[in-house]
């Protein structure tokens, strides 16, 4: 039994290694200087990467970290507009004392303002004062640990390297993500009220104020960006730190292509005067590169076939053609050659009919250059309807190689050796004494 417990583990265990895909994702050939230690760029059409560096190693955010802050006052709040805040001293005066810079509310103390007046003073300026009003009144409210819900919806994202400690990013060693876990953060804010157009917002005003919150990304800002102005940039948010270095989500949108570019831990130096805006640059000139050089090819329609499937059970036919369950649209360089693309099924296994037309069978991997790009659904190109008899054979075929069944078997062999045993065993002694009865009553009849 032992032995047969040790086979099914050492079964489960090649099973699923067998079926666990590991896809990494592709970096197309780039001419870009890049400054940051962690880099990802993705293409939000086909939710695709075409640029990354070390996007898996853990950084610290600095104000990056106000991206899931803003996740998680977004879902909490269902009216922005009528919902009010009191903006405490005490929040003013713990921002002050543990030296982080107040965006403005200072001058708002004592005062309410709305939930969207703060989210705004939060992903415009630095905004360290909006977003720990906000965390606050949550917390108080809600009874619940804000920056637990922060960690909570990190990991309910998928983020596998994120880890906050605190809601405006403000130095920890404790508190890290990825430049990946960032992209998959920020692409969830997107798809939240407000917030891609408070991101590309370059001055706000609260209510009552004379002056303006003003943007710290240069990327969107032409009247104050200089050099770090780009035309086609549509966002996010910049922090930094001495520890951080300088950090930069942003976007930009030119003739109907969309991209998004973490860079973290760039060079930062405040007393050395190493002050350049590194991400600012780096990030114009790679979307200047995806925009020339990265177009979208649609590599397979939906009636383009892939492979052919081997059918069990099937009535008349004994394979199917797989297609593309949607049109296969990549982004790949413009002077790719067709040899450097492939699309390979993740599994050959026969499948059992019956089976509806369009129904998914299995999965393929996109390959441009051994690089794996993304995945797809392959359906079936017609309906094929199950043999009745031949089913009945496999169905059967499976049952009596099936390894439960094969321990059934087993069981009920080791039952009936174990009933044989005792019977026998049972039997001996009821003839042993039995002979001792009538040798006593022999015993007593000579006697």
């Amino acid at each position: 039994m032992r032995r047969i417990i040790s086979l099914i583990i050492v079964f489960t265990v090649f099973v699923s290694m067998t079926f666990s895909v590991s896809t990494s994702a592709i970096t197309f050939d780039c001419d870009v200087k890049t400054y940051s230690d962690s880099i990802i760029m993705v293409n939000l059409d086909a939710d695709m990467v075409v640029f990354e560096k070390d996007a898996d190693t853990k950084r610290y955010p600095a104000s990056l970290t106000k991206i899931m802050t803003y996740i998680i006052a977004a879902e909490y709040f269902e009216d922005y507009d009528n919902t009010k805040i009191e903006i405490k001293q005490s929040i003013i005066t713990s921002i002050e004392n543990s030296g982080m810079e107040c965006s403005g509310l200072e001058y708002h103390v004592g005062k309410k303002l709305s939930v969207t007046d703060l989210l705004y003073a939060m992903m415009v300026p630095v905004g360290h004062d909006s977003a720990t009003v906000l965390a606050d009144y949550i917390q108080t409210k809600s009874g619940k640990n804000f920056v637990e819900m922060m960690n909570k919806k990190a990991k309910d994202l998928g983020c596998k390297s994120t880890h906050f400690t605190n809601v405006t990013g403000v130095h920890d060693n404790n508190h890290y993500t990825t430049a990946r876990d960032m992209y998959i953060m920020t692409k969830y804010a997107m798809g939240l009220p407000l917030f891609s157009k408070i991101c590309s917002t370059t001055e706000y005003y609260l209510k009552g104020d004379e002056y303006p919150l003003i943007t710290t990304n240069y990327m969107i800002d032409s009247g104050r960006g200089g050099d770090y102005y780009y035309t086609y940039a549509t966002g996010v948010k910049n922090g930094t730190t001495d520890q951080a270095g300088r950090c930069l989500v942003s976007t930009a949108i030119y003739d109907g292509y969309a991209y998004l570019t973490v860079c973290l831990h760039a060079p930062y130096n405040y007393e050395k005067e190493v002050t350049e805006q590194y991400p600012m640059i780096e990030s114009a000139n790679l979307y200047r590169w995806a925009f020339l050089n990265l177009d979208f090819v649609t590599q397979a329609t939906k009636d383009t076939p892939i492979c052919e499937q081997k059918v069990l059970n099937a009535w008349d036919t004994e394979s199917i053609l797989l297609v593309p369950e949607v049109d296969l649209n990549i982004i790949l360089p413009n002077s790719y050659d067709e040899a450097d693309v492939s699309i390979v099924p993740d599994t050959t296994e026969p499948v059992s009919a019956p089976i509806s037309k369009n129904e998914v069978v299995t999965t393929a991997t996109v390959y441009y250059k051994n690089d794996a790009v993304t995945k797809i659904n392959l359906v079936s190109q017609e309906n094929v309807r199950v043999s009745l008899i031949l089913y009945i054979t496999e169905l059967v075929k499976s049952v009596l190689t099936s390894v439960w069944f094969l321990i059934s078997v087993l069981i009920v062999i080791i039952l009936f050796v174990i009933y044989v045993a005792v019977s026998s065993s049972y039997s001996k002694k009821k003839q042993s004494k039995s002979s001792r009865k009538r040798y006593k009553q022999y015993e007593k009849s000579v006697l």
